[in-house]
């Protein structure tokens, strides 16, 4: 335990509440004076202490995973973790003031140790670094905060409080209380009903990542990848979200439809009936998402056609859809029309400053903790639009409890809250525009297309489509013309410059791999694939540690580790990198040897098993058959 850059050691739960108990005597803590002690990963320690204190408030994000934790003796105990959104190695990386490094590799788990297993110099030393770092972490947060009860709880919680600022208060701490009431008065019409944001949520999707057929299984030679600059961002600023209440209204005819289509944005539910792809190397429909699925055949989870599919999507997965798509029949219901506008110059503001930070500071020397920040606050603005309003509540008391939350009353508080100054419409429509934008390229890129994720794209020839990018790049170009004069702008905050003078655009595709393509590529489907590129191999494989894995692979496989990534490879259990969990709430009493011989008692109320967890790339029977039938069809 560090205390100021002083480090507390001790070997048992009782002595770790023989020092808790005397801060708290020293300190005069109470619940209204309160110590914070950062924990990095609470959830973890949290299963070991949560029988050792009495607790008054405990606030979690999801059963086991508290943010902090309150005693009745006014210590709280919050995850530094969620704070910072780093690994503790990765943390130390991003010190400036306070230079500690977490050593890396210096302990082994594997052996076992209890409370009188002597610890070398060398692993004293790990664990002494293991809170330094986090306390130089939280000193520099301090140092550049002002004080620490200006320390969110949560990484997202950082842009979220910078982007209200902004939006409330034009980032002025003198409060303006005309340019407030403007934006509150916006806000007040903005609100929700129940049922409408349950079809929101229905309506939700992320980014499309997937595989085309024609490649899923091969190895692929010089291989390209593009990818936009900052996607989500940029549509943010580019596009026009839904800028009104909701209003139901009925459909007639399909005339009336284009209509709605053309002058709003729509949501709804939709069931088409004998369902037909028009685009062979790609599929748009997710099947989890349909809620109506009648004889559907599957392409690794997205839809190639079916008897029958009922599902909610929005203007632009329409108009996706009937690009890619046949069906006989189309039936609608719960039409909802918004609107359309660009988001609030305030908020389009704040994401502008936010994406200058993360270009011009970039390899600016001692500008790196502001560059740092620029580029997290920027991913995270999207993030926070499609923050769920209505969520379990997890409980704690004595044992975790999740509690079906009352949906009406969550609703009014959100359309009532005076610091609310989101809508999260708009998030559902952020990641459909990215989508349409990604499928551009899908489409246009033809026969070449390979693979994409969310703003990425694999594909060959990349020459030969060149024509394309530099048509959308212009298109984006325009767009973002048109949103600067409209928001009174200077079109320059839209492409600031590097340190090395050259100017950014947000929003165009990058060709990522100009100055060397990849040599071979393989996709398995979505998240899996393997790349060489300059004569070295990596993965990306969710569920395993590309740190530890590829090495593994090089030395298992040598030259023929392309030929290895397939169907059932299977990674030992300490090369993933991935642990199981297993919580122990009941309490376990014993005798136990360490690895020197030494016997001694342990008695632990309740705690966590990590045991290294194994993976296999297999793949689904019913993918590798639709691949054959494409196959054979092709």
């Amino acid at each position: 335990m560090a205390i100021n850059g002083r480090v507390i050691i001790g070997r048992t739960w009782e002595q770790f509440k023989q020092v808790y108990k005397r801060i708290v005597n020293v300190l005069g803590l109470s619940e209204n004076q309160r110590l914070i002690i950062y924990v990095h990963n609470l959830s973890f320690e949290f299963q070991f202490i949560r029988k050792l204190f009495e607790w008054n408030n405990v606030f979690a994000i999801d059963s086991r995973k508290p943010i902090y934790a309150r005693t009745v003796d006014g210590v709280e105990f919050r995850c530094s973790y969620l704070l910072s959104g780093y690994s503790l190695a990765k943390l130390g990386e991003q010190l400036r003031m306070y230079k500690v490094k977490k050593m890396v590799g210096d302990l082994n788990y594997t052996l076992i140790r209890h409370t009188l297993t002597p610890l070398t110099e060398q692993e004293m030393k790990y664990c002494e670094n293991d809170v330094l770092v986090v306390s130089a972490y939280i000193q520099e947060e301090i140092e550049r905060l002002g004080n620490i009860t200006k320390i969110p709880l949560t990484k997202t919680s950082y842009v979220r409080n910078y982007c209200r600022n902004c939006c409330l208060y034009e980032g002025s701490h003198k409060h303006n209380i005309d340019k407030y009431k403007q934006y509150r008065d916006l806000m007040n019409v903005l609100s929700l009903d129940v049922d409408e944001y349950k079809e929101l949520k229905r309506g939700f999707q992320g980014g499309f990542t997937h595989a085309s057929a024609r490649f899923s299984g091969k190895t692929v030679e010089n291989v390209d990848s593009i990818d936009f600059t900052s996607s989500y961002p940029f549509v943010m600023l580019s596009e026009q979200f839904p800028m009104s209440r909701g209003k139901r209204v009925e459909i007639h005819n399909d005339n009336e439809l284009e209509m709605y289509l053309r002058r709003y944005c729509c949501l709804f539910d939709v069931k088409f009936s004998n369902l037909t792809p028009k685009y062979i190397n790609e599929n748009y429909i997710s099947v989890s998402r349909c809620f109506d699925r009648q004889n559907v055949t599957v392409n690794n989870g997205r839809v190639v056609s079916a008897d029958s599919i009922g599902t909610t999507i929005t203007d632009i997965d329409y108009s996706i859809i009937r690009e890619t798509y046949d069906w006989d029949k189309m039936e609608i219901a719960n039409f909802i029309i918004y609107k359309r506008g660009y988001l609030p110059t305030e908020f389009v503001k704040a994401i502008l400053k936010l994406y200058s930070d993360k270009t011009t500071l970039k390899g600016v020397e001692g500008k790196e903790v502001e560059y740092l920040n620029g580029k997290g606050m920027l991913n995270s603005t999207y993030g926070m639009t499609v923050t769920d309003i209505v969520r379990d509540e997890i409980t704690y008391s004595d044992e975790w409890e999740t509690e079906t939350p009352d949906y009406e009353k969550a609703i009014a508080d959100y359309n009532n809250s005076k610091k609310r100054f989101l809508f999260y419409p708009w998030g559902v429509w952020v990641t459909a525009y990215a989508r349409r934008n990604l499928w551009t390229g899908i489409l246009s890129f033809g026969d070449d297309y390979i693979y994409s994720d969310t703003d990425s794209i694999k594909c060959l020839n990349f020459e030969k489509h060149s024509d394309y990018v530099n048509a959308y790049n212009e298109q984006v170009k325009q767009k973002l013309q048109a949103a600067a004069k409209y928001h009174n702008i200077d079109f320059e905050a839209f492409q600031p410059s590097t340190v090395k003078g050259e100017k950014k655009l947000i929003g165009v595709w990058d060709w990522e791999t100009k100055n060397a393509k990849y040599t071979r590529f393989k996709t398995l489907g979505a998240k899996r694939y393997m790349i060489e590129q300059n004569g070295k191999i990596n993965i990306t494989v969710s569920g395993v540690n590309k740190k530890i894995a590829v090495p593994w692979l090089i030395k298992t496989y040598g030259n023929k580790v392309f030929e290895a990534f397939d169907n059932d490879l299977y990674f030992p259990a300490n090369v993933t990198g991935k642990m199981t969990h297993t919580y122990i709430d009941d309490e376990q009493r014993g005798t136990i040897t360490d690895y020197k011989g030494i016997t001694n008692k342990y008695d632990e109320l309740s705690g966590v098993h990590l045991e290294a967890a194994e993976y296999s790339l297999s793949i689904s029977d019913a993918y590798i058959d639709y691949l054959r039938g494409f196959r054979d069809l092709k």
